[in-house]
């Protein structure tokens, strides 16, 4: 393993979503990862119950250790603190309460490793009056806020694929705190509780929202705000050929270029920023864009100023030009993922290994470096 955190040890208690999501920023930068996963499943399918791709190929899972343990077994429970007497941190994702029962609470396992990070996923927090209801990522972005923001001013609010609340939210939240409380425990000595709560996360996804308000630039209604997709100069369009484009000219210099490409000159246009003129100016955005399929839009936008993407599938995402020479997607295994990120200059971490199968490091030594 190479990458800016080479060297440092990490067990994770397995389970779906956000945790293992963390676990993979971790691993990717080269920390080294040891999941643990319940005996009872080793030999199966990682896929049954969770929906989520299993062995080889499972994206989230990829680039650690699979060991498989009972955690109420005496002998696995003491093979478990062992690990962790030796990590750095952990990482959990039970509802709060659990892991105390289990016997590997805070107390517990920070006693052993004082300087052990406890990172703990949640959707609610391990606190608070709904702290041991159940919910998904859709319940999460709802009571943050996020939401209500996202989707068309004729409908109600658009889910999206778990990537606000569990992955951005969640996951990502919890592997910086992670990294926050490693680097205090090198000054303290001392490691700490990482409480990440999805709903917290989702909360502070929606900072530029709030910003905006505070300056009188953003209502609750959505599709009526210069970023949601209420302006006719950032928003997405259909064109001739079904396929969409994106447009986001808000500068004044990319708004004056956006006009000239497409041709536009009525006067009505130099009211870009009237939300009033905003309506009956995107019905003539529309129809422009199509009168064309996209390719035409993209010969004549992409590359330029105008601040001008296609809107592409995954598949399609991979084979662009720019991700292509960046090489922002790989395949393995048959299956398309997204490349670690961000991109270092000095320890830029290797590949990913594939994901293991349950319980495949189950007879090989975990104490140590793979």
């Amino acid at each position: 393993m190479s990458g800016p955190l080479k060297g440092l040890k990490v067990i994770e208690f397995g389970g779906i979503g956000p945790g293992p999501f963390c676990a993979m920023m971790l691993s990717d930068m080269g920390a080294d990862i040891i999941r643990l996963d319940r005996k009872a499943d080793k030999g199966k399918d990682r896929g049954q119950g969770t929906f989520l791709a299993s062995g080889r190929r499972g994206v989230l899972h990829r680039g650690r250790r699979s060991v498989a343990v009972d955690l109420k077994d005496p002998q696995d429970k003491e093979k478990v603190l062992q690990l962790i007497d030796g990590a750095d941190a952990i990482i959990e994702g039970y509802r709060p309460g659990v892991m105390e029962r289990l016997g590997f609470g805070p107390k517990v396992l920070l006693a052993r490793n004082p300087r052990l990070v406890y990172g703990r996923m949640t959707g609610w927090g391990q606190d608070g009056p709904l702290a041991q209801t159940a919910g998904h990522d859709i319940n999460y972005i709802a009571l943050s806020g996020a939401l209500s923001m996202i989707g068309r001013a004729e409908g109600g609010p658009v889910a999206p694929p778990a990537m606000v609340g569990d992955l951005g939210g969640g996951g990502m939240m919890l592997a910086f705190g992670i990294v926050c409380a490693l680097l205090e425990a090198r000054t303290s000595g001392q490691g700490q509780v990482v409480d990440a709560a999805i709903t917290d996360g989702a909360a502070l996804l929606t900072s530029i929202v709030c910003d905006l308000k505070a300056i009188g630039l953003w209502k609750n209604e959505r599709q009526a705000n210069l970023l949601d997709g209420g302006a006719h100069f950032y928003d997405t369009y259909e064109c001739a050929d079904g396929k969409w484009i994106s447009i986001a000219a808000l500068e004044p210099q990319f708004y004056t270029l956006f006009l000239d490409k497409l041709g536009i000159s009525a006067p009505e246009f130099e009211k870009q920023r009237d939300p009033a003129a905003w309506p009956a100016l995107k019905r003539q955005v529309t129809d422009i864009f199509r009168s064309q399929p996209s390719a035409h839009w993209c010969a004549l936008l992409e590359g330029t100023d105008v601040c001008f993407a296609p809107v592409l599938t995954l598949e399609e995402a991979a084979r662009h030009p720019h991700n292509a020479a960046r090489k922002t997607f790989f395949e393995r295994d048959g299956v398309l993922q997204p490349s670690p990120a961000p991109r270092f200059s000095r320890t830029a971490p290797d590949r990913p290994a594939p994901a293991p199968f349950i319980g495949e490091h189950d007879d090989t030594e975990v104490t140590g470096a793979t």
